[in-house]
């Protein structure tokens, strides 16, 4: 998925190529083993611009968006993304580039795909050709292969409908350089304005490569033996799921239900206009794939995360132990562009770990933060139990960077406040006569950028129980991100404060027991 901005200077920046080929961001950045305690960084310039998250992946400079071709190959994890290298607002795509051996520490890497006579690199995926069914590798060195949409903007400008289409690069020393295949595009458009996002996958059952491709209100599903030579096979969602807006980004993927022998398919579908709280989401169905054509088991619609920012995530190819885990763009093109940020602008949300569970007949996805996010965390106060009878109230400077862990049942009312001394604060809430969680973000610091940041309280539905479930709240500077009931129910919000919240308030109307409070700091993981 990608904006499209047909901005007149920008085309010519295009077809300006010597311009984008001698262009290369460097690798200045590289972690430490150990990454140091934020105490220890106090004097340190390096990421550290007003808002800069210390823990959630963002480019060193200019703009960003969609997650791209994540793989894992020979111990490292790649990052690829939607990136502009000349601007902080959207503008011809390339794909930046950023490696991780454990998904926490990133090294920043060069730009690796920039637009050529076909096109701008839209978005897309990455697998690795164990077999070298392209050709284009060894069986003792099966390459990297990238699928991406070519965006030709002169094609667009002159109101020409098939000005997106699919091509391949393919890499054979683990994602440092790429070529182009020679032959791109390798699957031209039919006639659609909307025909974009390749996420491929190797399906083992018919011993063939898929495609999802997301065409314009619906998905579309192909398959190839070698990903040069693509047929159609089925389309899905025409009449399925939300539709406020485009079609984008899809990912089609099996996981096995916990606790059980049964494995379903997971379909996820970003769409941009209409998401559950204004502007862009990312929606998914449950169901079955034969090979061939994908149906559905439920009519309802299902949001992977019901905050604001949390958009275009798709799964890594590859990844060890055959676990799905996803990476998201944490931002909306609501106020994407506009977001109070200088040298840089977003960041992507903290790799999680999907899982699929049945409770009560249905089929729900959870999302949680992958463990080794834990080597980050260090103890500051923990409190076995604590019995609302009274506010719970800490204050602490190091709450800027940190995580907050309690239990509690849903079947009480609670609210979750952080604030700073300038009076600005967001407040998490869970509302059972209403049967809503919420995130209140209106005062939570420069909110006027655009006129529908902080419009409005955020509200996730959920399904009340007197069981007890878990609360994590991770800040992160800018960001906040909310799991509920081992993932279950998921909110991810930016927030711009003007000073950091060092405030942490919990209360009741009613008594309720927390069991335990745990909160943490948070290491940084910038060195430069």
């Amino acid at each position: 998925m990608t904006h499209d901005l047909n901005q007149t200077f920008k085309q010519i920046l295009f077809y300006s190529f010597s311009v984008f080929f001698i262009f290369s961001c460097g690798e200045k950045t590289k972690r430490t083993e150990a990454a140091p305690e934020i105490s220890e960084r106090v004097n340190d310039t390096f990421f550290q611009e007003p808002f800069r998250p210390q823990f959630h992946f963002s480019p060193e400079e200019k703009w960003m968006n969609d997650p791209n071709g994540l793989v894992y190959h020979q111990g490292t994890y790649h990052l690829f993304y939607q990136y502009y290298p000349e601007d902080i607002v959207w503008g011809p795509m390339h794909w930046g580039h950023a490696t991780s051996q454990d998904l926490i520490y990133w090294d920043h890497q060069k730009v690796k795909l920039f637009p050529d006579e076909h096109g701008y690199i839209f978005s897309g995926s990455a697998v690795v050709d164990h077999q070298n069914s392209s050709g284009f590798g060894t069986l003792e060195n099966p390459p990297l292969v990238a699928i991406f949409t070519y965006h030709n903007a002169e094609m667009a400008e002159k109101k020409r409908i098939d000005y997106q289409t699919q091509g391949l690069a393919y890499s054979l020393d683990n994602g440092q350089t790429w070529t182009k295949y020679k032959n791109n595009p390798v699957l031209n458009n039919p006639g659609i304005i909307d025909f974009r996002d390749p996420k491929v996958f190797w399906h083992e059952d018919s011993k063939k490569w898929i495609m999802a491709l997301a065409v314009k209100d619906h998905a579309e599903f192909y398959a190839s033996p070698n990903l040069i030579n693509w047929s159609k096979l089925s389309e899905f969602g025409k009449d399925a799921g939300a539709h406020g807006g485009v079609w984008e980004c899809p990912d089609l993927f099996r996981l096995k239900v916990e606790g059980t022998d049964t494995y379903k398919w997971v379909l996820i579908i970003s769409i941009n206009p209409g998401g559950p709280n204004g502007g862009s989401a990312s929606q998914y169905f449950i169901g079955d794939f034969d090979g061939s054509v994908f149906s559905a088991d439920h009519e309802d619609i299902k949001w992977i995360d019901h905050g604001a920012d949390n958009y275009a995530g798709v799964t890594y190819d590859n990844a060890p132990g055959g676990k799905k885990i996803t990476i998201g763009w944490m931002s909306n093109w609501n106020y994407a562009q506009q977001t109070p940020t200088v040298k840089w602008r977003s960041a992507m949300t903290l790799p999680r770990e999907l899982s699929l569970v049945s409770e009560e007949g249905k089929y729900w996805l959870r999302s949680k933060v992958i463990d080794a996010f834990n080597k980050l965390l260090i103890p500051i106060k923990e409190i076995e139990s604590y019995d609302l009878k009274e506010t719970f109230k800490f204050s602490d400077e190091r709450l800027e960077l940190s995580q907050t862990t309690f239990r509690t049942k849903l079947s009480q009312d609670l609210s979750f406040k952080l604030s700073n001394d300038l009076g600005e604060f967001v407040m998490f809430r869970i509302d059972p006569e209403k049967m809503e969680m919420s995130f209140d973000r209106r005062e939570s610091g420069k909110t006027d950028f655009t006129e529908n940041f902080a419009d409005k309280i955020h509200i996730l539905p959920y399904h009340v129980s007197e069981k007890e479930v878990d609360i994590r709240i991770i800040l992160d500077r800018s960001s906040v991100e909310i799991f509920a009931d081992k993932g279950k129910y998921v909110m991810t919000e930016q927030i711009f404060p003007n000073s950091p919240y060092t405030e942490l308030e919990i209360k009741t109307e009613k008594e309720t027991l927390l069991t335990p409070i745990n909160i943490n700091q948070i290491k940084t993981i910038w060195k430069k």
